[in-house]
């Protein structure tokens, strides 16, 4: 066998495998459902189907055996009119509604939808939904009066929804939404329940205007007295602060002339007292200076007198050495010494006397002139030492005496002494 030809016949092989493969290999959408018939399945129950379903992911289809079909499941529109359903009354209504159906995914609806759908196109499916859903409109219209009907399409709407949800189950279909856009009646009863409940409305309305308007009256009546009353009450009040405004400011126009007499009576006052401490500050100070200055004068002439009594003692205790020293002459050292204070003493007596003229009457008697008046002059020194006799105790001229009896020699001597000492 040519070595090319095994090769080939590899690879025509396995393209033949792949494309068996590809052809059955089936991949599930997410809004389809893959149905493998041909084949005999048992369920769960017990029964038996000539069919697999497969809901998304994939599947493989035995070829010869097995056929394959899709189910989608995508949303079905409907539009439902019902024409003449009468409603509880026997009153004929005629209802518009949509709706949106779907092939079911769910067990065992998904069983009877294969079943009973599957190979029809999507308009039958379509048609046979309406009818279906028609025929529960009109069941559910049924049981309801038009009242309901038209006042409570919620309630109406869910009850439809109950009544096709077995129905379209048994059909494979499911049921996602209704909803009832009109609902009309060809005899004007809606209308006349319109008109009726309109112009109870109306004159329910008007009732409640002509209320509303009452109370608006009574309210506008109330507020304008209520604006009135404030405004008496904010006139008043105004007034009133104006009566306090007023009389603060009488208040504060008298406290003020209060308090700046006040001031000022305060000011005199400080100054009273200023002017009574400079004053006497004035009288202290100089009265404390005169003091001090007496104080040291005293203390000056204190000192002074304290200096000179003490040289007087020194004086003294110098005499009294010396006058015991001089021993039996001291007496008379002492007087001569003394002599000349004596003599100014005895002069003081004489001499604030002033002779301006003296005139002599001479009487012619012996003893009478000139050398009378001499001799009267010379005759009072005598006098005059023994008043001093008297008056001091000193012997004046017998001092002089004693002192003349004694040698000369002596005398020097004695002065000499006195003169060392």
């Amino acid at each position: 066998m040519d070595p090319i030809i095994i090769p080939l016949v590899a690879i025509l092989a396995i393209l033949a495998v792949l494309g068996i493969i590809r052809t059955n290999l089936k991949i599930c959408q997410p809004n389809e459902v893959l149905i493998f018939s041909g084949r005999t399945r048992h369920l769960s129950d017990g029964g038996k189907v000539g069919y697999r379903v497969i809901r998304g992911g994939r599947g493989f289809r035995v070829p010869i055996i097995e056929k394959v079909d899709r189910l989608f499941l995508n949303t079905i529109p409907l539009d439902l009119t019902v024409s003449n359903a009468y409603s509880k009354g026997g009153i004929p209504l005629k209802v518009q509604a949509i709706a949106n159906i779907k092939i079911s995914s769910r067990e065992p609806e998904l069983g009877n939808a294969v079943e009973r759908l599957l190979g029809k196109p999507l308009d039958e499916i379509q048609l046979i939904a309406k009818e279906t859903l028609e025929g529960n409109l009109r069941g559910v219209l049924a049981s309801l009066t038009p009242e309901e009907v038209n006042e409570d399409r919620l309630k109406f709407a869910k009850e439809l929804l109950e009544e096709a949800d077995n129905d379209l189950g048994a059909l494979g279909l499911q049921l996602d939404t209704l909803k009832i856009q009109n609902v009309d009646d060809d005899r004007g009863y809606l209308d006349a329940i319109g008109r009726q409940s309109t112009a109870h409305i109306i004159a329910a309305a008007e009732v409640v205007e002509a209320d509303q308007r009452e109370q608006a009256k009574l309210a506008e009546a109330k507020a304008d007295e209520a604006i009135v009353q404030a405004q008496n009450r904010v006139r008043i009040i105004r007034a009133q602060l104006g009566a306090q405004a007023e009389a603060e400011e009488a208040k504060i126009s008298v406290a003020g002339d209060v308090a700046r007499a006040r001031a000022e009576q305060e000011l005199a006052e400080q100054e009273i007292l200023l002017a009574q401490k400079r004053q006497q500050a004035e009288i202290v100070v100089k009265s404390e200076a005169e003091r001090e200055a007496k104080e040291n004068a005293a203390k000056g002439n204190a000192a002074r007198i304290f200096e000179d009594g003490q040289a007087e003692v020194r004086i003294l205790q110098e005499k009294l050495e010396l006058w015991k020293s001089a021993g039996a002459d001291a007496e008379r050292l002492f007087l001569i010494q003394m002599l000349p204070d004596i003599l100014k003493e005895v002069i003081k007596t004489v001499d604030n006397l002033t002779i301006d003229n003296l005139t002599v009457v001479d009487s012619g008697g012996a003893g009478a002139g000139v050398p009378a008046v001499f001799n009267q002059i010379a005759g009072a020194t005598p006098a005059l030492l023994e008043s001093l006799k008297a008056t001091t105790g000193i012997d004046v001229a017998g001092m002089l005496r004693q002192a003349s009896a004694r040698p000369a020699a002596e005398i020097e001597v004695t002065t000499g002494g006195d003169s060392a000492g």
